[in-house]
């Protein structure tokens, strides 16, 4: 039992029952697909609900007893693990509510539950109140589920179009309900639920919160109790009842009471519909295909005792408590007993059908028209059922088709009547008292009954005939087929009934028929032929003549009446000055006159307003000129109403643009408003006066509104500029004065004696406004003042009236206070959700007020603009400063509030609240409004909830839909579902543009960050928890997360694309911006799984909205992008590592769905998996299939034909227009380019032009089409590139951001592979868009960057170069085919995209990286293996890739070459650069010099060389203190380093001397120009980037004196040429070279620059002829050193390479045991290649590895140089010495004893000893002879040497030798010459 007494959450009262309605509108009005499945479990698992409809579950004492022990013991909650302890506070509230609705505990307990988890949705009510909505709407789930399924049944009347599957599923089921019951319990639920009985009790027990949930509790349960009554109405609209339960639907009717007004409530009159149509056998007549099977299971004719017990119900009952409710039913039953004697089945029932007369009778005295007109129709809600309207059509018109002679008994009747009623008129007699108004009920029924069509079906059709066969296809009735062919029976029934109606009508019918017959012209066909009945009426002219009028019902008699009256009434005009004014004779117009006038206005009107035809054709009748005529009787005194009708009709007239022109002049001319003041007239006169004194004081204005809506209605058509010109200021401002002064300001003023009429007045004259403001455009000219010359004088012209009211609305104007102060009015109404009269109107009101606010702040910039331009006089402030000013009423700043507040109301008011989000978003615009803003929204809290909650509720809409044509607004329900989606796109564009602007912005306040303190210390929470409100926020990621869950992706993309476009570019903006990125990654990532719910959805593919879903996916990438970097650096590695496997996976994996249940699905999915995924071993990587989505083509439109326009011109109008819209992409403007156009055809003079107009405008719409078609291209490649873009900063991320280790090096490669393959089998496809390239050439560069590096590091490791694939984990044959397509690349991008190359370039160079042997470290040993050996050494890995690399881009031939080589030449620095080096990597591979030989034939060398010259002036400018760019540096050194390159080979360096390389260098002057060194090291660059001007120097002078170098080495010995050119450079830059060379600096770059030069020189002087010293004088011979230095040197050095030896022995030993090495000593050696603090930190242990052991190698090679410079030092100090001791001991003759050469010997041995430097000058300078060496010099010498080449040093000598020559060829060397020094000093004195 335990087990059931779990409590549910989600309440079993309301989550399930939710659930099973969202299944059963899915499935049968939204037709889902694959939702039949879940339809019929749903319904399973609800059947016991169905069967006890509305039972609650009882209570009991045992859930009674658990609930209360909730608090002590706890209680279990399903899906909860343990029991949970509620409060006291809780559970008291539990009993209350389950004594309130008499439910059980437990399911009371659920309920609050339930309401505290979905108190969130409805911010300012407690979990009670939420509790009581939730019950309520439970209920309404579960009636209107009931309802939909009967509906979706098949039957009799109407088809939802469903499967076959679904439909027999439902009618099934509903079949089983409805046997057990149905209709006797819907009968009963429908009298139990009453809203007064159930608000008493709420109330008793406090569940009623404030004015809005009074609103929704009570709109509940009326819609529960309408939803009930509905099903019941479906089910009979489609398959009849049974005998019982028909008679208990008449028991039911029978006890039925009406409203106040007499008409029926919504439920009871669906009820009737319901009877009526189980009564209805009308469906018999339309010939069906299933017709047959309808018949046979239609009671009325296969029971007998069903007919009998209806037929006696109806018959013989009591009377009702409704008598006209029982007539309708008892005319029901006559007319389908009349139609069933008619059939042959109906023989049977004889009994009955009889009866039909008198049944019909019975009706009749019960007032059957009457109740059907005032019952029926006046309900409101019958007007939104079309099949309440078919019935009630056929039910009027069977009675006029099957019972012809009760209507002619009704004529006679009348007749008869009318007699009566003439006689007592003439002998002043009382009205006889048994008069019957039947036909007079029958005709105004028709009247109002047709004249109301919401669906436009234009049922009054039926009761046209067509006499004359009709040209005009679309006028035929509603019969099918020809003309000519004879309408059907009841057609002509019914026709005959309105025409014989007309004739000799009796007066008393007169009126009736009238109406009967406006409402019979309502719509376009039937007005037509309601048009002509009118005109056939009529007598002829000649009869006319001898005042013998036709019938009285026809335009003849009409309009002859309406002369005569003004004929009348005219020799009564008043005398203006005439005392009596104030009360005109009423002699001419009676009461009974006065309504026969009004029906036929109203006749009149309605006609002309459907039938362009019919308003021509009157309007131009020469005799009846009506619009004269009633502009005539305006003028006279007749009662407002009366004028009020004429100006209703004056305006249906008004409608045609023809009529409208000559009617503004007629209206002028009349004077009905008086514009122009007679000189002397005292007071006014016209329709002003009649609105000041008559209508003020009746307290009804019919005048004024019909003046305002004929105003409306002409200025809509036309606004003439020159109105009332001579006379008077022409222009419309006078009009514009009276509607404003005179009926708008004073409209809250006056008093009404009808409420309603208040907010009439104040819409009507607002349209007016509105439309006037929505028309104009500011233009230069509206802004000078214009003068007009009037009867002699100068006066100033009128400006527009647009112009005047954009004025008014940015000043602070009486007229803009008075629209501020409606709008706080109207929201302050609708806050207490209680009807009021005249709500409607109010809100209209409420509408135009917002829009002119919305105009004028659109118009507003280019009025103020143009206002400027101007210099005019006029002050205006713009009107979002004026809104901020404070309201009058409240003391406060809230009218933005107030606009605001509209949106609170988007469930009642959707345009208001579209208006309200419109506004809001044009204020948001300005940054110095939003932080105002956000104060006077967080002022008040409860102001503040409900702001907040106003947002989200528009946002959270679930009605909203989005259209993909704009057109189509005919279905206002489509149109409201658009209007909101439109609310939701400018609230989110609100948000967009407020995120730009610095904090506190409205968006962080409507996101839920914290405005008042900083914003990065928001906590986001899930709505409720801690008190934190829902936002929008929330309703954004609820509307992206519907359906994430299902395998089918977020629904969103697919509904709403462009809605869910904007979603996700908020967030990611969140996500972007530095103050919320923290809170919003926090939240997204642990409450809500935000982003790999939606990853794993990726690509979104919608084929009509291919834009919408790239920009869906680019936004969501590029916060997934932020997303891998922040997890990253974070290292919160378990998040990265998910998404990188979703992202890169190609191994299928399961999706699991929410909480780790497998539900059903899952299961039969996993099994489906079981039997897929063995076949299918492979998925395609996510970021590939995302790739994939975006298409590379693009279909340009083709360019414009043109036969009228100039091609052009065209083109130069269309780049004018352009404008950049809110993306940022450049569009036209195709509404300001169309007004171009179209004015430009208009200005065409001559009839030519008239007679080309339709072709012109034909041409016209095609440039137009071909505008917008362009506007589509770019933003599809706009939305295209932003994808890539997108796309590529994701992959970058990937590979840049993320932890290495996280993508193992051999998956790495293979990504980089697929990713490149793709992307150029893409990029190089014929159609591909050449927009994209750049992108696509970015990402190509950095994924080779990162293939290069993979693969460098993998060998670094020591993997895979054994692998027998070829190189690393990537196989050769696709680096083969990288390289080949990234060659294609570069030869497909042709002259024009250089800058594009740059990056192609980049990639070619990191792609023949990898083919470079990396650095091994220098062992020492490998020198051993002979030459041979070497020679045969299998080819490896290395040279093999290079070799096939360089045979690719050989089989490309000379097309590769010129491209290459003409981007070494000019353009682009950059792509210069690049240029130059592939050209010197190339050249570096290319062993047959193939390359070489090309440049120098095709002159691209001799173009280098002679660049370098033209380069000079570019390159002297970088040596000032501060250079202006270091590209020219750049630029340089690539280009000496391709010439050194090229100096290599001997080939190469031969070419570059006859180029004149050295003839360019020697003329340059830049190498003279040598930087003072100490006076520039203040201009030091603090970062170090820019090098100081002497390290410039040298990076200029290295680079040339290393060509020089190789120069020299590369041209054999015999090619003087070179050596002397080298010469002439150091000749010509002597003084130069020796400031170099006596340069004292010790820092590196002298010293490179000494050993480059000390290099050259030799060089030159051994090949050169001249003695060089000639030309350097003295520079060498300023100090002899002494041998000493060469011993000490010798010393120094084979220290030195003890230590190296030692050193390069460790790190040997450190690299062969990496792995073992303590961190710490790992941190250490990574140091040496980090730069930064803190930078080996964040370095993974692998890259940790990876540096230790690339720079170990770097010591070790480091060391195995310096050896080798040692062993070389040593070497050659051997030499020298030994030479120099041979000489002078062996060979040299001493002359003079005494002269010593050697003065200081003493001190040399000291220095020598000492170690120390011993260099003794000499004395005899430059003239030294040697022949003045003595013998005791050659004494000292030998004994020094002696000494100081000691056993220790010969020890130390050898042992180098043994250590390190051993492998080298030199050995022995040393040896030797230790042994020959040795044997020279151990020499006897000779």
């Amino acid at each position: 039992m335990a087990a059931q007494m779990a409590v549910n959450s989600g309440a079993s009262l309301w989550g399930p029952l939710k659930e099973l309605w969202e299944t059963v509108d899915g499935a049968v009005l939204r037709k889902q697909p694959e939702s039949v499945h879940l339809l019929d479990l749903q319904l399973k698992k609800h059947k016991p609900h169905f069967l006890s409809l509305f039972k609650n579950p009882p209570k009991s004492a045992e859930q009674r007893e658990k609930v209360r022990k909730a608090s002590t013991e706890g209680i279990a909650i399903q899906g909860q693990q343990g029991a949970r302890l509620l409060p006291e506070q809780l559970l008291t509230e539990a009993f209350i509510l389950s004594d309130l609705f008499d439910i059980g505990e437990l399911a009371a307990l659920e309920l609050l539950l339930a309401g505290e988890q979905q108190q969130p949705h409805f911010p300012g009510l407690t979990r009670g109140l939420v509790g009581v909505l939730l019950y309520w709407d439970g209920k309404l789930c579960m009636a209107n589920s009931l309802r939909t399924l009967i509906q979706s049944r098949h039957g009799k009347t109407f088809t939802l179009d469903l499967s076959g599957e679904l439909v027999a599923l439902t009618t099934r089921f509903t079949d089983e309900l409805m046997s057990q019951g149905l209709t006797k319990r819907i009968l009963t639920l429908v009298s139990e639920i009453n809203v007064t009985r159930e608000f008493e009790r709420l109330q008793k027990e406090r569940g009623l919160g404030n004015e809005k949930h009074r609103k929704e509790v009570s709109d509940l349960i009326k819609e529960c109790r309408q939803a009930l009554a509905d099903s019941l109405f479906s089910w009979t609209c489609q398959s009849p009842l049974t005998k019982e339960d028909t008679l208990a639907l008449i028991g039911n009717l029978e006890t039925v009471t009406a409203q106040a007004d007499g008409s029926l409530d919504s439920v009871n009159l669906s009820l009737v519909m319901a009877l009526l149509y189980c009564l209805d056998v009308s469906f018999i007549e339309q010939g069906t295909e299933d017709r047959e099977d309808l018949l046979q299971a239609l009671p009325l004719l296969t029971e007998r005792q069903y007919v009998s017990a209806v037929h006696s119900r109806l018959m013989d009952g009591q009377p009702w408590k409704l008598p006209g409710l029982q007539a309708v039913c008892r005319l029901a039953w006559a007319l389908s007993l009349r139609v069933l004697s008619q059939l042959p089945q109906g023989s049977a029932l004889v009994e009955f059908t009889e009866a039909d007369e008198a049944l019909a009778d019975q009706a009749l005295l019960g007032d059957v028209f009457l109740f059907m007109k005032e019952g029926m129709l006046g309900c409101e809600s019958f007007a939104r059922e079309e099949f309440f309207i078919r019935r009630l059509h056929s039910l009027i018109t069977d009675f006029l088709a099957l019972m012809p002679m009760k209507v002619k008994q009704l004529r006679n009747r009348a007749d008869e009547d009318a007699r009566l009623v003439h006689m007592s008129l003439q002998m002043d007699s009382e009205l006889p008292s048994s008069l019957r108004k039947d036909l007079d009920h029958l005709m105004i029924l028709i009247g109002e009954f047709y004249s109301k069509d919401p669906f436009g079906l234009e049922m009054g059709l039926e009761f046209w005939c067509p006499t004359e066969s009709l040209q005009h296809t679309s006028l035929q009735g509603s019969y099918l087929g020809m003309a000519l062919q004879r309408p059907p029976h009841k057609q002509v029934v019914l026709s005959k009934f309105v025409r014989q109606m007309g004739d000799l009508l009796p007066s008393t019918l007169y009126i009736s028929y009238l109406r009967m017959l406006k409402g019979l012209a309502n719509g376009p066909q039937c007005a037509h032929y309601c048009f002509s009945l009118l005109k056939t009426n009529g007598a002829t002219h000649s009869d006319n003549i001898q005042g013998v009028s036709g019938s009285p019902v026809s335009w003849e008699h009409f309009f002859h009446s309406l002369m005569l009256y003004h004929e009348n009434l005219r020799r009564d005009l008043p005398n203006p000055d005439a005392a009596h004014y104030r009360h005109p004779p009423l002699r001419g117009i009676t009461q009974r006159e006065m309504e026969g006038l009004t029906s036929f206005l109203q006749l009149l009107t309605t006609i002309i307003t459907w039938s362009e035809n019919a308003r021509l054709a009157l309007c131009e009748h020469p005799q009846w000129t009506p619009v004269v005529v009633m502009l005539g009787l305006l003028q006279c005194s007749v009662p407002p109403i009366l004028k009020a009708e004429l100006l209703h009709c004056l305006a249906a007239f008004g409608k045609s643009p023809e009529i409208a022109a000559s009617l503004w002049q007629s209206l002028e001319y009349t004077q009905i408003l008086q514009t122009v003041r007679a000189p002397g007239q005292r007071q006014a006169a016209g329709i002003e006066v009649e609105l000041n004194e008559i209508e003020s004081s009746c307290e009804e204005y019919p005048l004024t509104r019909g003046f305002c809506h004929l105003i409306s209605t002409l200025v809509e058509s036309s606004l003439p500029v020159n109105l009332g010109a001579g006379l008077r200021v022409p222009g419309f401002q006078p009009y514009l004065n009276f509607l404003r002064d005179s009926v708008f300001l004073p409209f809250p003023t006056r008093a009404y004696r009808r409420p309603a009429e208040k907010w009439e007045v104040a819409d009507s004259v607002l349209e007016v406004f509105h439309k006037l403001l929505r028309d104009y455009e500011p233009q230069p000219s509206d802004f000078v003042q214009e003068v007009v010359e009037l009867q002699g004088e100068q006066v100033p012209a009128h400006k527009p009236p647009g112009h005047s009211i954009m004025f008014h609305l940015l000043n602070d104007s009486p007229m803009l206070a008075l629209c501020l102060s409606l709008l706080e009015e109207g929201v302050r109404q609708l806050d207490t959700y209680a009807p009021f009269p005249g709500k409607k109107h109010l809100e209209s009101a409420v509408l135009h007020c917002l829009c002119l606010l919305d105009l004028a702040l659109e118009k507003e910039v280019v009025f103020m603009d143009l206002l400027r331009e101007s210099q005019s006089s006029l002050l205006v402030s713009p009107l979002e400063q004026l809104l901020q000013g404070v309201s009058p009423q409240t003391r406060r700043a809230d009218h933005i509030v107030n606009i605001a507040r509209y949106l609170y109301h988007s469930s009642s008011n959707p345009e208001a609240a579209f208006q309200s989000a419109k506004i809001l978003r044009r204020i948001a615009n300005y940054p110095n409004i939003q932080i105002r803003l956000v104060g006077d929204f967080t002022h008040d809290q409860a102001v503040s909830d409900k702001l907040m909650a106003g947002f989200v509720e528009c946002l959270d809409n679930e009605e909203a839909e989005e259209e993909a044509e704009k057109g189509d607004d005919s279905d206002a329900q489509k149109k409201v579902a658009r209007i909101r989606h439109e609310t939701q796109i400018h609230i989110l564009n609100l948000l967009i543009t407020s995120l730009d602007l610095k904090t506190p912005n409205l968006a962080l306040y409507l996101l839920g960050y914290e405005v008042k303190k900083p914003v990065s210390s928001t906590n986001l929470q899930d709505p409720g928890v801690l008190g934190c409100p829902r936002s929008c926020l929330h309703a954004i990621l609820s509307l992206l997360q519907r359906g994430t869950e299902k395998r089918s992706g977020p629904v969103l993309t697919q509904e709403a694309p462009h809605l869910a476009e904007l979603c996700y570019q908020v967030i990611y903006q969140l996500c972007a911006c530095p103050d919320t990125s923290g809170p919003t990654m926090r939240y997204l990532r642990t409450s809500q799984d935000f982003l790999f719910s939606h990853l794993q959805h990726l690509p979104f593919i919608l084929p009509g909205n291919q834009i919408a879903a790239l920009s869906q996916m680019s936004w969501l990438m590029k916060t997934a992008a932020i997303e891998l970097r922040v997890t990253s650096l974070n290292r919160q590695r378990s998040h990265t590592q998910r998404l990188i496997s979703l992202l890169l996976d190609d191994q299928p994996h399961t999706q699991h769905t929410a909480d780790g249940e497998s539900g059903m699905e899952e299961e039969t999915r996993s099994v489906s998996g079981f039997l897929h995924f063995d076949t299918v071993s492979k998925v395609r990587r996510k970021l590939l299939s995302v790739l994939d989505a975006i298409h590379f083509s693009q279909d340009m439109p083709e360019l414009l034909q043109l036969d009228f326009f100039e091609r052009t011109q065209i083109e130069q109008v269309i780049s004018n227009c352009e404008h950049i819209n809110e993306q940022g992409h450049t569009v036209c403007n195709v509404k300001l380019l169309h007004r171009v156009l179209v004015a430009e055809v208009n200005a065409l003079q001559g009839m030519a032009a008239i007679g080309q107009r339709p072709l012109l405008m034909e041409e016209v719409n095609s440039i137009l089409q071909q505008v917008v078609e362009r506007n589509r291209v770019r933003r599809s490649l706009s939305a295209k590139r932003h994808a890539l873009q997108s796309w590529r900063s994701l992959v970058e991320t990937l590979l840049t951001a993320c932890p290495v280790d996280l993508i193992p090096a051999d998956d790495r490669q293979l990504i980089i592979r697929d990713l490149l393959l793709d992307l150029h089998d893409k990029v190089l496809s014929e159609d591909a868009a050449g927009e994209l390239m750049p992108i696509v050439a970015g990402a190509v560069f950095t994924l080779t960057a990162h293939l290069s590096q993979s693969v460098l590091s993998e060998q670094q490791q020591g993997v895979g170069l054994e692998a027998s694939s070829g190189f690393a984990s990537i196989a050769n044959s696709a680096l083969h085919l990288i390289l080949r397509k990234l060659l294609d690349f570069i030869l497909c991008t042709g002259g024009g995209y250089q800058r594009l190359r740059a990056h192609l370039y980049g990639s070619l160079l990191y792609y023949l990286q990898i083919a470079q042997k990396p650095e091994e470290p220098d062992t020492l040993q490998t020198a051993g293996k002979a030459m041979w050996e070497r020679l045969t050494a299998p080819e490896d890995g290395f040279s093999k890739l290079q070799r096939e690399n360089l045979s690719i881009i050989e089989s490309y031939g000379q097309a590769l070459m010129e491209v290459v080589c003409r981007d070494a030449c000019d353009g682009h620095e950059i792509s210069r650069m690049l240029a130059l080096a592939v050209l010197d990597r190339i050249l570096s591979i290319d062993r047959q010099n193939q390359w070489l030989v090309y440049i120098c034939n095709s002159g691209y060398l001799r173009s280098v060389v002679e660049s370098l010259r033209q380069d000079d002036a570019a390159v002297q400018s970088l040596l000032t203190p501060q250079p202006p760019l270091l590209k020219p540096l750049y630029i340089y050194e690539s280009k000496m380093a391709l010439l050194t390159r090229v100096a290599k080979t001997g080939q190469g360096a031969v070419e570059l001397l006859r180029c004149g390389l050295v003839v360019q260098l020697i003329e340059c002057q830049v190498f003279d120009m040598v930087p003072d060194s100490d006076a520039h090291r203040v201009m030091r660059d603090p970062s170090g980037f820019i090098p100081s001007p002497m390290d410039r120097y040298r990076q200029i002078l290295l680079p040339t004196l290393r060509l020089f170098q190789v120069i020299l080495t590369s041209t054999s010995i015999n090619h003087q040429q070179g050596a002397a050119q080298v010469l002439q450079w150091l000749i010509v830059h002597a003084d130069t070279i020796q400031s170099l060379l006596r340069c004292q600096e010790l820092s590196m770059g002298a010293l490179q620059e000494l050993s480059l030069l000390t290099g050259s020189e030799p060089a030159g002087r051994d090949r050169g002829r001249t003695d060089l010293s000639s030309t350097l004088p003295s520079v060498a011979y300023s100090r002899v050193p002494s041998l000493g230095l060469v011993l000490y040197l010798l010393k120094n050095s084979a220290a030195d390479f003890f230590r190296f030896h030692q050193s390069h022995r460790q790190s040997l030993g450190k690299l062969q045991s990496l792995d073992q090495l303590p961190p710490e000593e790992l941190k250490e050696l990574c140091q040496g290649l980090v730069s930064g603090p803190g930078g080996v930190e964040k370095i993974s242990s692998v890259q940790r590895n990876l540096l230790a052991k690339r720079r170990l190698v770097q010591l070790i090679n480091n060391r195995a140089k310096l050896l080798a410079l040692c062993s070389y030092v040593i070497e050659t100090c051997l030499f020298v010495l030994w030479r120099h001791l041979e000489y002078y001991l062996l060979h040299c003759t001493p002359t003079d004893p005494k002269d010593s050469l050697l003065p200081g010997a003493g001190l040399f041995r000291s220095r020598l000893t000492d170690d120390s430097f011993g260099g003794l000058q000499a004395s005899g300078g430059r003239g030294l002879g040697l022949s003045r060496v003595s013998q005791q010099d050659l004494d000292l010498l030998k004994s020094d040497m002696a000494a100081g080449f000691g056993e220790a040093l010969q020890r130390k000598l050898l042992e180098v030798e043994g250590l390190y020559s051993q492998v080298r060829s030199r050995y022995t060397f040393i040896q030797a010459l230790v042994r020959r020094i040795r044997g020279l000093l151990r020499q006897p004195k000779s």
